[in-house]
């Protein structure tokens, strides 16, 4: 079974499998009969099946391959004349499964709830999850309750399998009585007031008319000469004959010429339209490029070509955000996966809610329980497309700078906090249920001002007597270290930056909260207490995290000589400038002068050296809010 899926399988036996069910050898073939919801994922069956079924990528090229299936049945009713077919006929309720369990195939393999056999739950999935507009799902549902439960009434008749609508009066009449109208007339209202309808959202997922031929096309496929420069000339393009010359690399180089011939045509069909939305922005040769580059990217990846193909809104999108972003465009290249939240309407306006999001990758990384390198796939596909959902946001003008960094941080608090559990429930040594361990966050994680590339600068403190506790924590914390740095084919989490703990490098990856506290009382440098006034708990034991945020304001309030101090912040910035030499010409906005550090090293100084008479100093509110405070407190002007 496992050669032929592999070798030979099509795409209608993916559709068929969905429905598959072990009807004997439960114990062998892994079934779950008390759910029915889906295969078991441990099952030697499920093993083989549910690969085949359902893809690790957001599998597009389903909505050709269901739309042909459905060409061909609908070919058959024609050839059959069943047109009055309430199952196979034109809004019957095979399109209401075709709806249901396209986007089964193109998404199941990243999210296993989809997996389930019952069609009116995958519906209810699809609007939880925005697929599809809520009211569509439920207009469809009652639609399929209609027709499943006509489908029976039609079969009490005779006591036989069929699926056509009498022509007897009496029959019409026993039927229409039986679906709880008068007569037969009321009743065909109904039934083709929900075929109708059926048939109309069939036609919106499916894309059933074909798309007329674009007026661009001939440019694209002709010999892109001298014409088709002027063309691009007349269009907007400022330098038509490079920009012919890239088009006419494309045709000859090495990758479109060996595409598959349908990646090929989809290639075909998308350049066009790439083109007449790059002359519609204001850089329409940077546009052009970068959509071009992109295109390449994903060629050898049918889903992501059938994605653009499928949804004309997407391309449009896309063309809007890399028009805007060079750095937009470089993530799209890096993390293609992304391109499906391009789908999605709510992304430009809907606030994310953290707790949903980390509840919704739980129950991800439970699907995939003994798969940790699916599970890391998973998380780092997450990320990415929720970064690349606040990137759309603030392209979009919808975020300010510190609601952008507090956004971002959240969601690393919130992966953080995923990663801390998985990696506790991995350890087979463990002597307590919820591990008493706290992830501590300095830079801009502490100080919520993290941005899209930035790297997370933690540590991690145990308070936890257990006599085994120490190794324990060191190993959870190296294993969460390597989940969150390691390089997948989905990318790297983030890179992480360990030397703030005490002793630096050289000191222990894990330590107490007590000797976190006398390091730093005893035996910490200034440029540390510097750094601890962006610290901050993050994830994990909240209480170990309290005792760290004790210990962090009581150093803050420590009565400090002004002046040396002033002496040791200067002597550390003048460190970190040769730390950072620039020879670029260019200003490094972050370690030059009167760059970003600066401005840092202005706050820090403000809260060591005032703390002890402002408490209210050693808040971590980040650099925006301290200084505006400063100045509330008269420790320097309002213009300043």
């Amino acid at each position: 079974l496992e050669q032929y899926l592999v070798a030979q399988g099509r795409e209608w036996e993916r559709y068929a499998w969905i429905k598959g069910r072990a009807l004997t050898g439960e114990a062998v073939a892994g079934w779950k009969p008390q759910t029915d919801t889906g295969w078991n994922a441990h099952s030697p069956l499920a093993a083989i099946v549910r690969p085949f079924i359902y893809r690790k990528y957001l599998d597009f090229g389903a909505f050709a391959a269901m739309r042909d299936l459905h060409a061909q049945i609908r070919a058959e009713v024609a050839r059959r004349d069943l047109a009055d077919h309430i199952k196979l006929g034109p809004g019957g309720i095979r399109e209401i499964e075709f709806i249901a369990q396209a986007f089964q195939l193109i998404r199941g393999g990243r999210d296993a709830a989809l997996q389930v056999r019952p069609t009116l739950r995958v519906l209810a999935l699809l609007a939880e999850r925005g697929v599809i507009p809520p009211e569509a799902a439920d207009r469809l549902g009652q639609a399929y309750v209609f027709l499943r439960q006509l489908e029976h009434r039609l079969q009490y008749l005779d006591d036989a399998q069929t699926h056509k609508l009498p022509l007897e009066d009496a029959d019409r009449t026993l039927v229409a009585l039986a679906m709880g109208h008068a007569s037969w007339e009321p009743f065909m209202a109904a039934l083709d007031a929900h075929r109708e309808f059926v048939s109309r959202q069939f036609g919106l997922v499916f894309s059933t008319q074909e798309a007329p031929r674009h007026a661009l096309t001939s440019l694209w496929q002709g010999n892109i000469d001298a014409r088709a420069e002027e063309r691009l000339e007349s269009m907007g393009f400022r330098s038509p004959v490079e920009i012919a010359d890239r088009l006419r690399a494309i045709r000859r180089g090495n990758r479109y010429p060996d595409l598959p011939e349908s990646s090929r045509t989809r290639f075909d069909q998308l350049v066009p339209g790439i083109i007449e939305l790059s002359a519609a922005r204001d850089n329409p040769d940077a546009t052009l490029g970068r959509c071009l580059t992109l295109l390449e990217t994903i060629s050898r990846r049918a889903a992501y070509l059938a994605l653009l193909d499928e949804h004309p809104q997407a391309l449009a999108k896309l063309a809007e955000l890399v028009s805007a972003s060079s750095w937009a465009s470089e993530y799209l290249n890096r993390h293609p996966i992304v391109l499906d939240e391009l789908l999605d309407a709510r992304v430009m306006t809907t606030e994310p809610d953290w707790r949903e999001f980390g509840n919704t990758l739980r129950r991800q990384m439970l699907a995939f329980t003994g798969d940790p390198e699916r599970q890391m796939d998973l998380l780092r596909e997450a990320h990415h497309a929720q970064s690349f959902r606040l990137l759309v946001q603030d392209l979009g003008g919808q975020l300010t700078v510190e609601r952008l960094a507090d956004h971002l941080s959240d969601l690393a608090d919130c992966v953080l906090q995923v990663v801390l559990e998985l990696c506790w429930m991995q350890l087979r040594a463990r002597h307590c249920e919820f591990p008493r361990f706290a992830i501590i966050g300095y830079g801009k994680l502490g100080g919520k001002e993290l941005g899209y590339a930035s790297d997370l600068d933690i540590i991690f403190l145990h308070d936890d007597p257990h006599e085994t506790a120490q190794e324990i924590y060191s190993r959870l914390g190296a294993r969460i270290n390597n989940w969150l740095n390691a390089r997948t084919g989905a990318g790297v989490l983030f890179e992480t930056d360990l030397r703030l703990r005490p002793d630096g490098a050289a000191g222990l990856m894990v330590c107490s909260v007590e000797a976190f506290r006398q390091y730093q009382h005893q035996s910490a440098w200034v440029w540390e207490h510097q750094a601890l006034t962006r610290a901050r708990y993050c994830a994990g034991d909240a209480s170990g995290g309290a005792r760290c945020e004790e210990t962090r304001r009581e150093i803050l309030r420590e009565s400090r000589d002004p002046e040396k101090l002033r002496e040791e912040v200067l002597a550390m910035r003048q460190r970190m400038l040769e730390g950072h030499p620039n020879k670029s010409g260019l200003l490094d906005l972050k370690h030059d002068r009167g760059g970003m550090v600066d401005i840092e090293f202005i706050v820090q100084y403000l809260v060591l050296a005032n703390s002890h008479r402002h408490p209210v100093l050693t808040a971590n509110d980040g650099n925006i809010a301290l200084l505006k405070l400063s100045a509330d407190l008269g420790l320097i002007s309002r213009d300043l």
